[in-house]
Formats: structure tokens, sequence, C-alpha cells
């Protein structure tokens, strides 16, 4: 979709994930898309925080990502991003953008 503006699907997927959950590591993203090698979202990430577009800080052992908000395009490079995960379709949606972010019950089952 957005891989010719950006460079490569994987900055597109990369991207696309800090927009929904605001925040990013890498193994974590590469779990997100089964496609994704860990090295090649590294990779991204990387050239996203030389380019200014991200910023990262270290969590413990995690270098964790966010956007930089001094980067001057932010406010442009996100609504195009929102115009994006509006145009996918709600079964691609759930499957990459919905992750639990609280603990499940004891003994519920699965």
């Amino acid at each position: 979709m957005l891989e010719g503006i950006l460079g490569n699907a994987t900055a597109e997927k990369v991207l696309l994930y800090l927009e929904v959950y605001g925040e990013g590591y890498a193994r974590a993203i590469a779990a997100t898309f089964d496609d994704l090698p860990v090295n090649m979202v590294q990779k991204q990430l990387e050239r996203l925080e030389a380019g200014g577009v991200l910023v990262s800080q270290l969590k413990g052992r995690t270098r964790l990502f966010v956007w930089n908000p001094r980067f001057a395009f932010l406010d442009q490079l996100r609504a195009l991003l929102q115009k994006a995960l509006s145009t996918l379709s709600e079964s691609d949606r759930r499957r990459y953008f919905t992750r639990r972010t609280r603990p499940r019950r004891t003994g519920k089952p699965l």
C-alpha cells in the first residue's frame, strides 16, 4: 500500500504498528507480522531513528521506539498512516492490530 512511498513493506508495517500502539520494540513488531524476521525490523527501526522519525530509549534490556515529537512532518506522516489504516480490511485490522493489554483471569480457559 505505502511501500512505494516509504521504501519497502517492512518500513510500512513498522510505521503502521507504531501508529496503532504508539511504541514498540523489534521483537514485538516482528511477532505481530508473522512473515517478518526480527533483523529486518531492527534495520528499519534504526533507519527511521537515524532519519529522525523515531527516537528510542532503553527500558531494562529492551530498546523501545516511539515517535520523535520534533520530526517536522510527524503530523502529516501520521495522517497518511491513519488513512492507510482506514483502507485495511476488517480481518487484517483484527489480525494484526488487536492485542491483549490486560492479564487473563486465573483459571480462565484459552
